[in-house]
């Protein structure tokens, strides 16, 4: 994705000081693709009822995202070739923006998903393109420091997002999650068209049409599959099972193909992976986004089924812990700058994330808000040290032609890694709470000491409280199943967060591919 024939280094310094300006234009325009990824969660409920369909079809909003997103995410090196990456940003902003406010504006959910296709198609390439065009304009020295600042947006973005939805439903209308993108998207227009010099076209040859068909197959099918699956009794549904089969064989033909001698143009340059440093920050990646949205997904859900919060309550919990994810970022970034490996910082990065899982998986029913707290805040000052680390490393040992292709390999390996974290921890934990729900009930029967203490004990309060001996009696009966499902749901929870913590446990190997060089596992050359 990033220009084959990158500026002598001398060139860069005609950026000046308008450097750090660019900086902050694709930040902007970052940011624009992962806040959009998330803000809409909250929201959902409030969508449904205006759009008039079900909880269950209001779902394909978020799905659409990140299909398209998805399916257009790996060939953004190829089309930033192509088109150039000033144009191409440029044009992919503006669509962004044409269809954000679209989304708006729309009266029915099939609109809506028409638009939301859109709006992830072009914010496919804004983490990739913008990440390749810092390691264009900025000199080597400089690399750490702005790839941190740019990296600490697209990793807190998320983190906060479902508070800024939740707080725009509240105080305006649902429509707003949309318009906010426009004055951020415009000002990165303004500073990128303005100050960024990014070369024209290049000549790429063939369009890779059969790559392309099979990338849209495989990839579509599959994110289908993981969004649909639960809901659709999986593989116990005709279509969940086809498109299965059609998602494995398109995927397999196109990493044949990709990498087949006579494919003279392939839309993803898998030999990039040959770099074993590239490959170790993918794998990560993968986990990390893992772990990084299916914590997003899953506290919320605790915190109001278990704990009690409001949705509201839940969503402003977790600003504390994006705070701790932001500094963290600034922090790791400064580390680098000052020399410090980053493959030491990575190591340090899972285990503090492994430990912080383990802690979220041994919550209970009766646990405190600090409690959650300290381990959400914890979790995140993981994510800040490893993410930050692993994405300046894996391009670390590239050629600068290639930095394009394995930024966006990344950010497809981040992406899918969330779109699996989401699907498998909600089919685990619904799988789980019904295999603890029968454990505990086999163990509430009628004769059991503890559970007629249990149940005389909620009778004798209700009925103290005003409740007639039959009402006490059925109140009684409903109370305590109540809690045994909430001891269900929760021993689910902790399981789940549990084996995230041991997956990533098991990438401290794989970060050993990485080479132990000062600031990253290498630096995004420029030159």
């Amino acid at each position: 994705m990033a220009n084959p024939a990158v500026r002598p280094l001398e060139e860069l310094n005609a950026y000046g000081s308008t450097r750090w300006l660019l900086l902050i234009g694709f930040v902007l325009a970052s940011i624009l693709e992962v806040l959009d990824t998330s803000i809409i969660n909250p929201v959902l409920p409030t969508m449904a009822g205006n759009l008039g369909c079900t909880t269950q079809e209001i779902g394909w909003v978020s799905t659409s995202y990140i299909l398209a997103n998805v399916i257009v995410l790996p060939m953004t090196a190829w089309f930033s070739r192509r088109f150039g990456i000033k144009n191409y940003l440029l044009v992919s902003i503006t669509v962004f923006l044409v269809s954000s406010v679209m989304c708006g504006l729309v009266h029915g959910l099939n609109q809506m998903i028409v638009c939301r296709l859109l709006q992830g198609a072009a914010g496919a390439p804004l983490i990739s393109v913008t990440q390749a065009a810092i390691a264009e304009v900025f000199p080597k020295k400089e690399q750490t420091i702005a790839q941190s600042a740019w990296a600490l947006g697209i990793t807190v973005a998320p983190s906060i997002a479902p508070t800024i939805g939740g707080w725009i439903t509240d105080n305006y209308t649902w429509p707003w999650i949309f318009f906010i993108n426009v004055p951020m998207g415009l000002g990165a227009m303004y500073v990128i068209s303005s100050l960024y010099k990014g070369k024209g076209p290049q000549k790429v040859g063939a369009v890779d049409w059969l790559g392309i068909g099979l990338l849209a197959a495989g990839l579509g099918s599959i994110q289908y599959v993981l969004e649909e699956g639960q809901t659709n009794d999986w593989f116990q549904d005709a279509l969940i099972l086809r498109l299965t089969i059609l998602g494995i064989v398109s995927c397999a033909l196109f990493v044949y193909w990709q990498l087949a001698p006579r494919n003279k143009t392939p839309i993803v340059d898998l030999r990039v992976l040959k770099d074993v440093g590239l490959s170790g920050a993918v794998v990560v990646m993968l986990v990390a986004g893992t772990g990084l949205y299916a914590g997003l997904f899953l506290f919320p859900l605790f915190s109001q089924s278990v704990l009690g919060f409001s949705p509201l309550k839940s969503g402003n919990f977790l600003l504390l812990p994006g705070v701790v994810l932001g500094g963290t970022m600034i922090f790791t970034g400064g580390m680098m700058q000052n020399k410090v490996p980053g493959r030491d910082l990575a190591m340090f990065g899972v285990l503090v994330e492994a430990y912080a899982m383990w802690r979220l998986g041994h919550l209970t029913p009766m646990s405190n808000e600090s409690d959650a707290q300290v381990a959400l805040c914890l979790s995140r000052m993981g994510i800040g040290l490893l993410m930050l680390s692993v994405i300046v490393a894996g391009v670390g040992n590239l050629k600068p032609s290639a930095v394009g292709q394995g930024t966006a390999l990344m950010g497809l390996a981040r992406q899918l890694g969330g779109s699996f974290g989401i699907a498998l921890s909600s089919t685990y934990v619904v799988q789980m709470t019904q295999f603890h729900r029968y454990d505990i009930a086999a163990k509430v029967y009628a004769g059991n000491p503890e559970a007629t203490d249990r149940l005389n004990m909620i009778q004798g309060a209700l009925y103290a409280s005003g409740y007639d001996l039959e009402k006490a009696r059925q109140g009684a009966a409903e109370l305590l199943d109540r809690q045994v499902s909430a001891q269900a749901y929760t021993l689910a929870f902790n399981n789940a967060h549990v084996m995230i913590g041991v997956m990533f446990a098991l990438t401290l190997p794989i970060l050993f591919l990485m080479k132990r060089t000062a600031g990253g596992g290498g630096e995004v050359t420029a030159h």
